[in-house]
């Protein structure tokens, strides 16, 4: 192994000979190499860059880089966490380029930036980006180089108002935004040029060739992992769901044009794959790609699965895993509470949640793991003690499988039907009822921390008066404590955290991510949170 990790990769991809002239580009992960090499969507992208003779790729991560361009007329970022926004800030003056947007001149690359966060909702990192990426990369990649070049030689106000004319292209720049007052909420939303469309559409791939892995290494955080895409989106759209309803419709891949030739790639170089997908076994042919697998010649392959949907966990599901060296499973519950369950629509009966315990371990698998959540829109404690029922029903109908309950808190995210709805301030006791009834039980409890829950929140429901509450954060610290300095400092100036993360906000109010338009309107998600609200005790909203 070398000190750089450039030179272990192994590629499953050629990169073509950049031509004279090809513009200069840095794609960047806020964050470690070992983390950024295991994103497939960084690996695609940076792919794609790389295949263009038009354009001469470098990467960049927190710890390693290649030879960087002097002079970049690009640089991306590939954002998938959203407190890596500190790490994007450090990169711009690593590269001696303003943080904010509004600073940078013609000497200035520009900066674009795309992933499931920004598409989500960019707003409160807008003031550091020049463009921003609203959608999938097989669509927008392409579009958005061919319509750079277009406008190459010309000056940097024109190439982004050209820039914002592409379909799935955001200039945050080119948009005026007004609040209904220093405390309050967005009040309008307007282009400042008769050019520049007012509304940004998400941009979607409906192909049935989905992604596989550019690259394959001994440094990445799944060692020497090959991932291959099963499918996008998920049908189940509970109405939580970020996953399910930012990137509909559910696509498949096509077992023989997409899914086969991948894995017959991916394992000439290692023999570690990775199915990923939010819900892979509702892939149509999910057997038949069981069957492929279990083959004489692949015995020697280690399978990993992203997250399964629970009523599909079968003893062939387990017996496969478990020949392919995989010890656990893990399922998405929610809840104990049928009732719950209904309110976020999560189609799933308990006997089907004590039927996956079983047949994990009797397929083989010595462990289960379970991802729960507390304050649930609707929840009442009785639904977390069904919880804490739950878990103790499968410790007695599956005895001796290792049972881990990882449980998070309701976070709201854009384009939901639960974006209206604020974090439950209950929400941390529930968390620590259930570690008192499960500890001590012998169930592996893991709660995620609920003071970071509500900066999640924050980032995801923030408009662009959030960019120097984040810049001073940066300043004081990447603290919780630093969070709650900051709204001091800026008290008067933008609402305070309370009207972010705890607030149900108005049907009728403005979105501060109205202007950025997702699979499905604004009115389906209100029907879609009536029919929620329906199902369990009424929430105000």
């Amino acid at each position: 192994m070398t000190d750089s990790p450039f030179a272990d990769e192994r590629l499953l991809f050629d990169p073509v000979m950049p031509e004279a002239g090809a513009v200069p580009l840095i794609f960047a992960f806020p964050n470690e190499y070992s983390v950024g090499i295991t994103s497939l969507g960084y690996q695609v992208v940076w792919a794609t860059f790389a295949q263009r003779a038009d354009v001469v790729v470098s990467r960049l991560f927190t710890d390693h880089q290649e030879s960087l361009p002097s002079q970049p007329e690009l640089v991306g970022f590939s954002v998938s966490w959203e407190l890596d926004y500190i790490n994007i800030l450090g990169l711009l003056e690593s590269l001696q380029i303003p943080i904010r947007a509004a600073d940078r001149g013609a000497e200035h690359p520009i900066i674009f930036g795309g992933g499931p966060v920004l598409t989500a909702n960019p707003e409160p990192f807008a003031d550091f980006f020049d463009v921003i990426l609203l959608g999938d990369g097989e669509v927008l990649l392409d579009s958005f180089i061919d319509s750079y070049q277009a406008v190459r030689s010309a000056d940097r106000a024109t190439r982004l108002r050209h820039l914002a004319q592409t379909p799935g292209l955001y200039v945050p720049s080119l948009y005026e935004i007004t609040y209904a007052g220093p405390e309050e909420g967005v009040a309008a939303i307007t282009p400042i040029h008769p050019d520049v469309p007012a509304v940004v559409q998400k941009q979607t791939y409906r192909g049935n060739v989905l992604s596989a892995s550019s690259v394959v290494t001994e440094r990445a955080a799944w060692e020497n992992i090959y991932m291959v895409e099963v499918v996008r989106s998920c049908p189940e759209m509970c109405r939580f769901c970020l996953a399910s309803y930012l990137t509909l419709p559910f696509r498949t891949a096509s077992l023989e044009a997409s899914l086969l030739p991948a894995i017959e790639r991916g394992l000439k170089v290692t023999n570690r794959l990775g199915l990923l997908g939010a819900s892979v076994t509702q892939h149509p042919e999910f057997d038949a790609l069981l069957d492929y697998l279990n083959q004489p010649q692949h015995d020697d392959v280690r399978l990993s699965l992203a997250s399964v949907r629970t009523n599909t966990v079968n003893q062939k599901l387990a017996e496969t895993l478990t020949r392919h060296g995989s010890h656990s499973v893990t399922i998405a519950v929610e809840s104990g509470s049928e009732r719950v369950r209904q309110i976020i629509n999560k189609k799933l009966e308990t006997d089907d949640i004590i039927a996956a315990a079983v047949n994990a371990k009797a397929g083989g698998l010595s462990s289960l793991k379970l991802y729960g959540m507390a304050g649930i829109p609707g929840e009442e404690m009785a639904d977390l003690e069904q919880t804490a029922a739950l878990m103790l029903r499968l410790k007695k109908a599956a005895p001796g499988l290792k049972l881990t309950l990882g449980c998070s808190t309701f976070v709201p995210k854009a384009h939901t039907p639960f974006q209206w709805l604020g974090v439950n301030r209950q929400a941390e006791k529930r968390l620590q009822f259930l570690q008192k009834q499960l500890r001590p039980k012998g169930i592996d409890f893991r709660p995620e921390s609920y003071n970071w829950s509500v900066i999640q929140t924050l980032i995801s429901r923030g408009d662009r008066r959030l960019s120097p509450l984040l810049e001073r954060v940066r300043h004081y610290g990447d603290t919780l404590g630093s969070y709650r300095r900051a709204f001091k400092d800026f008290k008067g100036q933008l609402p305070p955290l309370e009207f972010y993360v705890h607030a149900d906000w108005d049907l009728d109010q403005p979105l501060p991510w109205d202007h950025l338009a997702g699979p499905l309107p604004k009115e389906t998600l209100k029907k879609h949170l009536g029919q929620a609200m329906a199902q369990g005790e009424p929430v105000a909203v």
